[in-house]
């Protein structure tokens, strides 16, 4: 059974202490995705930091408090504006745009990211309820608003069965790229090497789901012509 962490919000920052704020969040982020959060005590942090222990509790109450923040706020700086996402009015390429920079976004940040999705698959085997509450807050209204805007692509009023098949694996092309970023490295490291070769990812995910919906429409309409129709009905 997991630990849930309590949800308290940070102290506002001092004026004259960001940089030992944001020193304690990259000491925490190497810490805890290599011993998680068990492992991990806030004398090392703050040694880490080379800030005082005292600042832990300052800017985030406690450790649990650190580690919520470390869990949740973006890496290397603000997230992608995902509001055209769920607005009725959103098309279909500017939602995929949307969601695939949320992807690719924070892989201009190296290492960060690398250390940032260490600490999720931790999490996922050591779980303090930070996994759950991401689930719930975060992936799940963006899966019902990319479901959203594909009900509308195909005219439906309810999604069935193959557009939420097809809703995840398109998320899927970008979750590959993000948590199998080791492995596309390895395998052709000049894919990711620049923020310009990043942003031709996005601009590719987006040409590759656009034809996974292209392909899903055919179906549609092939399987709508190979439908048997009802006989009519006898007069009686």
């Amino acid at each position: 059974m997991s630990a849930v962490l309590p949800d308290r919000p940070p102290r506002a920052p001092r004026s004259d202490g960001e940089q030992s704020r944001s020193r304690l969040m990259q000491a925490g982020l190497r810490l805890f995705a290599a011993q998680g959060f068990a492992k991990t005590s806030t004398r090392e942090i703050a040694e880490a930091a080379n800030a005082n222990i005292a600042a832990i509790s300052y800017y985030f109450g406690d450790k649990a408090g650190l580690y919520r923040a470390v869990f949740l706020e973006p890496v290397g700086g603000p997230r992608p504006d995902m509001s055209p996402l769920f607005a009725p009015s959103c098309s279909l390429a500017e939602g995929l745009r949307c969601l695939f920079a949320s992807f690719t976004e924070p892989l201009k940040h190296g290492e960060s990211v690398r250390l940032c999705m260490k600490l999720h698959f931790r999490e996922m085997l050591e779980p303090t309820g930070l996994w759950e509450e991401e689930i719930a807050n975060g992936i799940k209204p963006m899966h019902a608003a990319l479901v959203a805007l594909l009900c509308r692509r195909f005219g439906l009023k309810r999604a069935d069965d193959e557009l939420y098949r097809l809703a995840v694996s398109i998320a899927g092309l970008g979750v590959h790229l993000f948590v199998g970023r080791d492995v596309i490295e390895a395998l052709a490291p000049q894919l990711s090497a620049t923020p310009e070769r990043i942003d031709l990812w996005a601009d590719r995910l987006l040409m590759y789901a656009e034809a996974m919906i292209d392909a899903e429409h055919k179906r549609r309409k092939k399987a709508a012509k190979t439908r048997p129709t009802r006989p009519p009905r006898k007069a009686s």
